[in-house]
C-alpha cells in the first residue's frame, strides 16, 4: 500500500538522522502518514518532526520541530518514488509522490487485471460471517436486506485480502417466536378448512400466512389441521421451518447472497452441546444458582449483569444456546475469527458476550459484534411499514423486483451500519448523478462503449513494454494525474473496510472514481485519430479505471454492465 511506502521512508529518514546525530535518539518515534485536506499540500503529510520533538521535551530538551523536519528531509531516500517535500506550520511535513510512479502502476493494473484487488493478508486465516440468522418466521422483510449486503459485502472484502470465508445463517428453530409461527400456521390450516382457530395473541397473521398454510398441505394433507394444538405443532414444526427457508434462500438469491452453512439452532440441543457448553462453564466455575434458576456470572466476566442459563422450570434460554453455538465456532470448527451482524437491538448482548468469551477462555478479540441500524423504506416520501407479524410489509422480493438487485445492495451500503438508512424507492430507480448506482454503473458502462469506440477509429491498444512506456511519457494533464491517483487507492480502501468492519466506503470510494472518470473525460480527448499516441495512453487509462471500478463493483455485489442506455436515449 502507497501510504506504508511512504511511512517506510520516512522511517529510513529518521533512523538515517539518528544514526548521523548522537543527540537525536529520544527513543522509538510513533509518528502517522495522513493525506492533506488540501491537494496543494501533496498527497501525504507526517507529524514525525512533532513527535520527535515532543519525546526531547518530555526528556527536559527543547529542540525546534521545524528545525528536525529539515534535517529530517534530507535523509529521504532517493529512490524514485517521493519527487517532492516541504515543511509546513510548526513541523508538518508535506510529501508528493512521483507521477511517473502513479503511471507505471496504473500501466500494471492493464497489464495484471487479475492481480487488482487482490491482497496476501490472510494468509489463509479462517474466518466466519454470520448474517442474516432472521427467525424463520415469514419472508424476509426489507429491513433484513442491509444485515445481508452487509455480511455478503464483508465477506467478499475478506476472501479478496486472501482470507478463507464461511458465511453462516443461525436458523433459530428452537425458540419461542418460532413455537409462536407454527401455532400461526397450525391455525391458518385450520381456517381453510373452515374449523374454528383463532391466531395467538403474539401470533402471525399477515396474508403469507395463509399462503404457507396452502404449502404446507401440499406436502402433510389437511391432518394436521384436525389435530390438537400441541400435537399438530410438533407435527408440523420441520416441515414449517423447511418452508420458510426455502423461501428465504429464494429471497437471498435474488440479490446474489449464498450461505456456506444454515446451521440449526436445534441441532445444539438434540446433540446435547447446550448441555455440555453448561457444565463447561459450570467446572469454571462460571455458573451459580439462585432462585431456582441456573445463572452465567457474567459480572465476574466484565459485563453489566449475569444471565440466566437455566429457567426455574429447567428450560435452557436463548443465551444458553448462544454459549454452546460459540463454543462450537471457536472450539470445535476453530475459526480464527468471527463476525456476528447483528441488528442495533441487540447492543445490550455485547458485554454478556465478551464475558462469555473470556468465560471460556478466548481471545475476545477473535469475536466481533457489527451493529447495524434501521432501515426506513419511503416511497413518496412516506415511510412504509416492516411489521411482520401484522404482515403490512414490502418482502425483500418485491423491492427487487421493483428498483433492482444492484440499487438494493448498492444504497443499502451507502451508510456506515451505526447510521439510520433510508433507501427512497423513487431515488433508487432514477437514471441521474443524484442515484449514485446508476451514476457508477453508467461510468463504467461508457469505459466499455469507448473502446469500442476507438476501434472503429482504427486505433489499436497497446500491449507490454510499450503500455508503460506510453503511458508514462504522455499522461500528463491534471485530471490523467488525479484519476490515476484514485484509482491506486484501493488497497487503501479495502483496508479500511476490513479495519471498520463495514464496506461501506467502497460506494464512496466507486462514485468518486466514476467522479474523477467524468472529469477526465470533460478535459481529456480520448479518441483523436490524429493523436494516435496520446489516444493510445488515455484508452490504457481508462482501462485501467474500468478494471478497477468493476471489482470494487464486485466487492459490493454489484454488476458492472458493459452497456447502458440513459433516458432519453
Amino acid at each position: 500500500m502507497l501510504r506504508d511506502m511512504v511511512k517506510d521512508r520516512v522511517r529510513t529518514a529518521l533512523d538515517a538522522l539518528q544514526a548521523s546525530r548522537p543527540d537525536m535518539h529520544p527513543g522509538p518515534v510513533d509518528f502517522e502518514i495522513t493525506r492533506p485536506k488540501r491537494p496543494e499540500h501533496g498527497d501525504f503529510s507526517t507529524n514525525a518532526a512533532m513527535v520527535m520533538a515532543a519525546q526531547f521535551r518530555r526528556r527536559g530538551e527543547k529542540i525546534a520541530p521545524r528545525g528536525l523536519a529539515e534535517a529530517l528531509v534530507a535523509h529521504l531516500p532517493a529512490d524514485g518514488l517521493i519527487a517532492r517535500h516541504e515543511v509546513a506550520g510548526p513541523g508538518f511535513i508535506n510529501l508528493s509522490i512521483d507521477p511517473r510512479w502513479y503511471r507505471t502502476q496504473c500501466a500494471a493494473i492493464v497489464a495484471h487485471p487479475e492481480a487488482v484487488g487482490r491482497l496476501e493478508l490472510g494468509q489463509g486465516r479462517h474466518y466466519q460471517v454470520e448474517f442474516v440468522s432472521a427467525n424463520p418466521t415469514g419472508p424476509l422483510h426489507f429491513g433484513g436486506a442491509r444485515n445481508a449486503v452487509l455480511g455478503d459485502a464483508l465477506a467478499r472484502v475478506f476472501e479478496a485480502a486472501g482470507y478463507r470465508v464461511q458465511r453462516e445463517f443461525y436458523v433459530n428453530d428452537a425458540g419461542s417466536q418460532f413455537h409462536q409461527f407454527v401455532e400461526s400456521l397450525w391455525t391458518a390450516c385450520r381456517q381453510r378448512q373452515g374449523l374454528p382457530a383463532q391466531f395467538p395473541e403474539d401470533g402471525y397473521s399477515g396474508a403469507y400466512i395463509h399462503d404457507y398454510a396452502a404449502r404446507l398441505e401440499e406436502r402433510m394433507g389437511t391432518e394436521p389441521a384436525g389435530l390438537p394444538r400441541e400435537e399438530a405443532v410438533g407435527r408440523i414444526w420441520d416441515a414449517a421451518r423447511d418452508i420458510v427457508l426455502e423461501d428465504v434462500r429464494s429471497e437471498l438469491e435474488l440479490i446474489d447472497i449464498r450461505f456456506d452453512r444454515w446451521f440449526r439452532e436445534q441441532t445444539l440441543h438434540a446433540g446435547g452441546h447446550v448441555q455440555a457448553a453448561i457444565r463447561h462453564l459450570t467446572e469454571a466455575g462460571a455458573v451459580y444458582e439462585k432462585d431456582g434458576a441456573r445463572w452465567f456470572a457474567a459480572s465476574r466476566h466484565g459485563s453489566d449483569q449475569d444471565v440466566v442459563l437455566v429457567r426455574s422450570n429447567g428450560a435452557p434460554t436463548y443465551f444458553a444456546a448462544d454459549v454452546a453455538y460459540h463454543r462450537d465456532k471457536f472450539v470445535t470448527r476453530g475459526f480464527d475469527r468471527v463476525v456476528n451482524v447483528w441488528s442495533v437491538d441487540h447492543q445490550g448482548h455485547i458485554p454478556r458476550m465478551k464475558a462469555l468469551m473470556r468465560a471460556l477462555d478466548l481471545d475476545e478479540s477473535r469475536l466481533y459484534i457489527l451493529l447495524y441500524d434501521l432501515v426506513k423504506l419511503v416511497r413518496d416520501g412516506v415511510e412504509v411499514s416492516m411489521s411482520k407479524r401484522a404482515g403490512n410489509f414490502l418482502t425483500l422480493r418485491e423491492v427487487v423486483a421493483e428498483v433492482g438487485s444492484d440499487a438494493v445492495r448498492f444504497l443499502l451500503l451507502t451508510r456506515s451500519p451505526e447510521s439510520v438508512l433510508e433507501f427512497d424507492l423513487e431515488k433508487a430507480i432514477a437514471q441521474d448523478q443524484d442515484n449514485p448506482v446508476y451514476f457508477v454503473q453508467y461510468s463504467h458502462a461508457r469505459l466499455c462503449s469507448i473502446q469500442a469506440r476507438a476501434a472503429a477509429a482504427g486505433i489499436p491498444p497497446v500491449e507490454g513494454r510499450r503500455l508503460e512506456e506510453i503511458m508514462t511519457a504522455l499522461l500528463e494533464h491534471p485530471m490523467e494525474l488525479e484519476l490515476m491517483k484514485t484509482l491506486l487507492e484501493l488497497e487503501e480502501e479495502m483496508r479500511r473496510a476490513m479495519a471498520r468492519y463495514s464496506p461501506h466506503n467502497l460506494t464512496y470510494y466507486a462514485v468518486r472514481i466514476a467522479s474523477r472518470i467524468n472529469a477526465f473525460y470533460r478535459d481529456c480527448r480520448v479518441v483523436d485519430a490524429n493523436r494516435v499516441e496520446l489516444s493510445q495512453a488515455r484508452l490504457a487509462l481508462c482501462e485501467a479505471a474500468r478494471i478497477v471500478l468493476a471489482r470494487v463493483l464486485f466487492l459490493l455485489g454489484v454488476t458492472a454492465p458493459v452497456s447502458m442506455q440513459p433516458k432519453g436515449d
